[in-house]
């Protein structure tokens, strides 16, 4: 009894490893052509792939769930020789991938169980996960669903729609600021909002227009020149009336301010 479940075993295993076999040299021609001739390479070729080891898992299962396919859990591994030594029949039966079965490795090869680390990680996603309520977890599957519906709705549009969605919201969207626009307007063309400036302390009477002009706004004031002699009058002040068939004289200090001007302009006096 003891010797037919061990060439159930024994045959067993064998099987199995006949089985991996065949995935690692999927698995090989796989990656050697997304690294060669992924230029060449279709997607539904790389379908044709993904089916193949599918399948091939798929077989594995089916394999290690048969009846006749004795329990490999009851089966215990010890390691009888640990040496820091290279081996090489057993870097040759495993293609050079496990040079060395030394105490490093042998935790790593023979583990049954997650590292530490990734056994408490695992446990608070759990409890995490258990005090999420249906109502909040519902929530969350729905706004994650939604997510993914834009992304593959997005992904799944043609890139001019994309552009040209993209130009739109360009054209629309608004470089100034209606308020501002308006309130400049309205204060270059209206003097809306404008602070009045006047001149503190008294207004001198040769100055009351130019302060009625500063106070009230833009304005033009009337200049009156007398008729043939150039006679100008002052901005806002008053114009003294002229005698008939008198020319108007001009006031001594202008003479000499034209006077002393004209003279500075010539060339020998610069």
């Amino acid at each position: 009894m003891q010797q037919r479940e061990e060439k159930q075993l024994e045959a067993s295993v064998e099987s199995l490893i006949s089985r991996v076999a065949h995935v690692k040299n999927a698995l090989h021609s796989f990656i050697y052509k997304l690294e060669n001739e992924y230029e060449r390479l279709t997607w539904p070729s790389v379908l044709d792939n993904f089916a193949l080891l599918s399948g091939q898992l798929n077989t594995i299962n089916k394999l290690l769930r048969n009846e006749k396919t004795p329990s490999f859990r009851n089966q215990v591994i010890i390691p009888l020789l640990l040496s820091p030594d290279r081996d090489e029949d057993l870097a040759k039966l495993t293609e050079q991938r496990v040079p060395v079965f030394s105490h490093e490795i042998v935790p790593d090869y023979l583990r049954t169980k997650p590292d530490p680390e990734v056994e408490e990680q695992e446990k608070q996603l759990s409890t995490e996960a258990a005090r999420i309520g249906p109502e909040v977890a519902q929530k969350q599957i729905q706004t994650l669903n939604k997510l993914c519906s834009n992304l593959l709705e997005k992904l799944n549009n043609p890139r001019e729609d994309r552009e040209a969605e993209n130009a739109a919201m360009r054209q629309n969207k608004p470089s100034f600021n209606p308020t501002d626009t308006n309130a400049l307007v309205s204060a270059v063309a209206f003097g809306k909002g404008l602070s009045k400036c006047r001149p503190p302390g008294p207004v001198a009477p040769g100055h009351q227009g130019q302060g009625q002009m500063m106070s009230g706004g833009p304005t033009l004031q009337q200049v009156t020149i007398g008729g043939g002699s150039g006679q100008q009058a002052g901005m806002g002040g008053p114009v003294a009336p002229q005698q008939q068939g008198q020319p108007g004289k001009m006031p001594s200090s202008i003479k000499t301010n034209i006077k002393s001007a004209s003279g500075s302009m010539h060339p020998y006096n610069r």
